[in-house]
């Protein structure tokens, strides 16, 4: 059994044995018990100008095959969202080439996508309700012109104008009624973006937790569901207990989906994650056991994976990104590791190695022999020395 060498904050490396990569089977059918998104990433040209504020560059083969391996687990696909960078590298010009070309290559398999609405097409310019209200409708129509499903994404410029929850309720209100199809609402924590602190009108869940409520009662036809990703549990317990019948709850808790998912035995969350894009085969195994009524092949299948993303989602959480497309990386759905707007420097060697070893130990290295000579050639390139015995098993 080869070594993997790992690399502590010290600088002093250790060495623990590769793991098998699970012996996952692709869904034969569609899954059932749950919806799941996996929230996918965007690949960049290696050799390109992705760097600080340049256009993004992106690597159109590698970054449809990307969604057509997250298709092939029978997940859906979250397009156009924060993982791919949207408000951190990924330019106007790109998101829109990505949602029509994601639109597409949906429609050719059948495919499940939902795409993100936002206003970041503005920049930074400080907007009026009204303005604010027309940049999400321009995005709305847009993206339902492609032929792909919404998510309402929580939005910079809506934190800025929005003065009250009466104002959040307007914004929302107006540009529900221009949806031609029932969208997905999206409530970000502050931990992704810190711009969007005291989003729906107030810093205490609670208090905003009315605010969405009512937004939906007032919009019911309008709202298939809620996104929440505040990283907290008991806050999306409570607001998916009261949650009407015709609205889902995706979680977007990427360290506590385990048991969001599994459910209390009354409710359960469906998933929109950026973790399942760098776990989409364990995400498809583990709603499988599930469809099958195996709660404890759910658990066993899903449950060490948790941790892995917890690092991968470690404060700074919004730069959980670099360690998605490191996975990416690392199980060969990209030739290098590179990310627009120079991202993939946003993580440390310890922080990865920790990836790494999590990554190991929860099966999520899907290709373990090439993940090792990248990792190690990784650390060699940085002057550290991997191991280079191999231990044969007796």
């Amino acid at each position: 059994m080869t070594d993997l060498t790992l690399l502590d904050r010290s600088g002093s490396t250790s060495t623990t044995p590769l793991a098998e990569a699970p012996a996952f089977a692709k869904p034969v059918a569609p899954l059932r018990s749950r919806i799941a998104y996996a929230a996918a990433h965007v690949v960049p040209v290696a050799t390109a100008e992705n760097v600080p504020g340049a256009p993004a560059e992106i690597d159109w083969d590698a970054t449809l095959a990307f969604r057509h391996h997250v298709w092939s687990w029978g997940l859906g696909v979250a397009d156009a969202m924060d993982t791919a960078q949207r408000n951190m590298g990924l330019d106007t010009a790109a998101t829109r080439a990505l949602i029509t070309r994601s639109a597409q290559e949906a429609a050719a398999v059948g495919g499940d996508l939902v795409v993100g609405v936002n206003t970041d097409h503005i920049g930074d310019e400080v907007l009026t309700l009204p303005q604010v209200i027309d940049a999400y409708v321009e995005q709305l129509q847009f993206v339902e012109d492609a032929g792909a499903g919404a998510v309402l994404m929580a939005s910079r410029h809506v934190a800025q104008a929005a003065q009250s929850a009466d104002d959040y309720r307007r914004i929302y209100r107006e540009v529900l009624a221009r949806a031609g199809a029932p969208v997905v609402l999206h409530w970000l924590g502050e931990a992704f973006d810190p711009r969007l602190a005291g989003y729906f009108g107030s810093t205490d869940w609670r208090t905003a937790a009315q605010t969405v409520q009512q937004i939906i009662a007032e919009s019911a036809d309008r709202v298939s569901g809620i996104k929440m990703s505040l990283l907290d549990a008991d806050a999306e317990v409570a607001v998916r207990a009261g949650l009407p019948a015709t609205a889902r709850m995706f979680t977007g808790d990427d360290f506590h989906y385990v048991s969001l998912i599994a459910g209390d035995g009354v409710h359960h969350s469906d998933a929109l994650l950026g973790a399942f894009a760098a776990l989409a085969p364990h995400a498809s195994a583990a709603i499988q056991a599930l469809d099958a009524a195996d709660d404890h092949e759910y658990a066993r299948i899903l449950g060490p994976t948790e941790q892995l993303s917890r690092q991968i989602f470690a404060a700074p959480t919004f730069y959980y990104k670099t360690g998605v497309a490191f996975l990416s990386w690392l199980n060969g759905h990209q030739r290098a590791f590179s990310m627009v707007g120079g991202l993939h420097a946003a993580r440390s060697l310890p922080h990865l190695s920790e990836i790494v070893r999590l990554a190991n130990d929860c099966g999520a290295l899907e290709r373990p022999e090439l993940a090792l000579e990248r990792w190690h050639g990784m650390l060699a390139l940085n002057g550290i020395e991997a191991a280079t015995r191999t231990a044969v098993l007796a």
